[in-house]
């Protein structure tokens, strides 16, 4: 009994691990292969005549956990909250990078951490404290479970940060093929960036959201200079900073703002071929792991093996029978 009571114990390890490395592995995919686009909505709009109405009881439910998080945050933020501004300006830049920009948004994120370690914290106490009781080694796995669980909001946020930079950069050369369309068609800048907002909010929903956000600022009296820095630095992308640059001198010094759009426009579709050509040209070195580690094996076992089994039956005929 006390054998099998062992046993059992010392297979929760391994099960556990499986288990969470199983439920990850399903999150992601279900996160970066099930991304319906606007036909399967169309579709699943008119095979379920209800759909508008759960979808509008979802986002209240979401609006009420939002309502109850920030009044909670200050209390749940206060001990991670930065104590000098530098470090505060940081938090708040990331989080503009990530699209969070108002003003409760830095508090919502240190209380998520919060929770986040708490809730690490008290797993990895109670599934240690359950497996090896209160030893040194339960006291270094519940700290370090609950590193982990300090640590993974930072993780998100980061991810967020680089897959918003990369679909505006993605994004942003055919924004100015359309811009250059509207200015050569007899268009200002600020109507050319209405309408650039406009037509692209099915394709590229993040970079219209900032076209659109600078034409509210046009629009509530700010100057254009400060609307396009601050487009390059609320981004925190180098080719907008770029553009925005550009667009600055050209409308200081009255040069045409069409070539000075095509120019970036064709520099940007340079560097996108380029970084396109890296990532293939690391492909044959990063294809070498998966290949040594997960196919070399089998093809030489299927190649070997028949032939280890006859030299064994050849050098050792006593353990093949053949002796009898």
């Amino acid at each position: 009994m006390l054998l099998g009571l062992t046993f059992s114990t010392a297979m929760i390890v391994p099960i556990a691990s499986f288990v969470a490395f199983a439920l990850f592995a399903w999150v992601a995919v279900d996160y970066f292969m099930n991304s319906s686009g606007r036909a399967e909505e169309r579709l699943a709009e008119m095979s379920d005549p209800h759909r508008k109405e759960k979808l509008a009881t979802q986002a209240k439910k979401s609006e009420a956990i939002a309502k109850v998080l920030e009044k909670a945050s200050p209390t749940l933020a206060k001990p991670l909250t930065p104590t000098n501004e530098k470090e505060m300006g940081k938090l708040r830049q990331d989080l503009t990078e990530a699209g969070f920009r108002t003003e409760s948004a830095p508090l919502t994120y240190l209380a998520i951490r919060a929770i986040f370690s708490l809730a690490f914290l008290a797993l990895g106490g109670g599934i240690s404290l359950i497996m090896y009781g209160i030893t040194k080694d339960a006291a270094i796995r519940t700290f370090v479970v609950g590193a982990v669980g300090f640590y993974l909001p930072t993780l998100a946020l980061g991810q967020l940060v680089k897959r918003r930079k990369e679909q505006i950069f993605l994004g942003l050369p055919d924004a100015l093929d359309l811009m250059v369309v509207c200015v050569e068609a007899g268009l200002g800048l600020d109507q050319a960036m209405r309408r650039v907002s406009t037509e692209m909010k099915k394709s590229y929903p993040i970079l219209a959201d900032e076209f659109g956000l600078c034409n509210l600022h046009l629009q509530m009296g700010k100057a254009r200079n400060e609307v396009l820095t601050d487009l390059g630095a609320r981004t925190g992308v180098d080719d907008l900073r770029a553009l925005a640059s550009i667009l600055i001198q050209a409308d200081k010094f009255g040069s045409s703002i069409a070539n000075a759009l095509r120019v970036q426009s064709d520099a940007m579709r340079t560097r996108r071929q380029q970084i396109a050509e890296e990532k293939a040209a690391k492909t044959a070195v990063k294809l070498i792991f998966p290949l040594v580690l997960f196919i070399f094996p089998g093809i030489f076992v299927v190649l070997v093996g028949p032939a280890g089994i006859q030299m064994a039956r050849e050098m050792f005929p006593a353990m093949s029978g053949g002796g009898n």
